[in-house]
């Protein structure tokens, strides 16, 4: 399907509890308050538009925060919308998928993440190539690789995904409309034991696919907030 390449980014929302791994991980919890249960929908959540940060960018590190978390992942974003309904619009209509690296604070609230720890300024990589839907093909085959300071650090596998890109779009369709130009992640994978990748002042983290490597490089450099 032909589709027209947004001129700019809408809103970005992350996907929680996207992989089987990190499922895993944080089922026992699950049956906590105030939920009781494992969800039923996809849980979502905003990244603003002061997160975003190009690549090449470098994201400032509070001075009371040691550490962040990274999240290597893929983006889908979704073209004009045609006149007609929203979940076909939104399986139909992706133009193009972009590499994200979703940084984040280390909290507690792993269900309820406040803004405070994963909206800062430039807590959000955004890469440079954009690949269109047609060209990248079937997501399940795209491995990414996270490398801090040269070292691989993580691989995430989307073929581990609970629900692929296009049973994403059309569950998340059902309750809110994605709009051109809106960009979906696919969700965050964990290491084993729940946790991710760190990284500290003075790291630089790249994110690039062995299998598809027109999505390019995504490469930020983490530095010490200035007063």
């Amino acid at each position: 399907m032909t589709t027209t390449r947004p001129a700019r980014l809408g809103t970005v929302y992350g996907t929680l509890l996207n992989f089987k791994r990190e499922f895993a991980c944080f089922a026992p919890q699950m049956g906590q308050v105030p939920y009781r249960a494992a969800p039923k929908a996809p849980v979502l959540y905003v990244k603003t538009a002061n997160t975003w940060n190009p690549n090449g960018g470098r994201v400032a590190l509070p001075a009371h925060v040691p550490q962040i978390e990274v999240g290597a992942t893929l983006a889908m974003v979704f073209g004009t919308k045609a006149d007609i309904n929203r979940t076909y619009y939104a399986t139909n209509n992706i133009a193009y998928w972009v590499l994200m690296n979703d940084f984040s604070i280390l909290h507690a609230s792993y269900f309820r993440p406040p803004v405070k720890y994963k909206c800062l300024d430039g807590f959000l990589g955004i890469g440079t190539q954009r690949v269109p839907a047609q060209a990248l093909g079937d997501v399940a085959r795209v491995r990414l690789e996270v490398h801090i300071n040269g070292a691989l650090k993580q691989t995430v596998d989307f073929s581990q995904l609970i629900r692929n890109a296009e049973t994403l779009a059309r569950d998340v369709s059902e309750f809110m409309s994605l709009r051109e130009g809106d960009a979906l992640m696919l969700g965050l994978d964990c290491l084993a034991g729940g946790t991710r990748p760190l990284a500290q002042v003075g790291d630089t983290v790249g994110i690039s696919s062995p299998t598809h490597a027109a999505l390019g490089v995504l490469s930020n450099t983490v530095i010490a907030e200035s007063l």
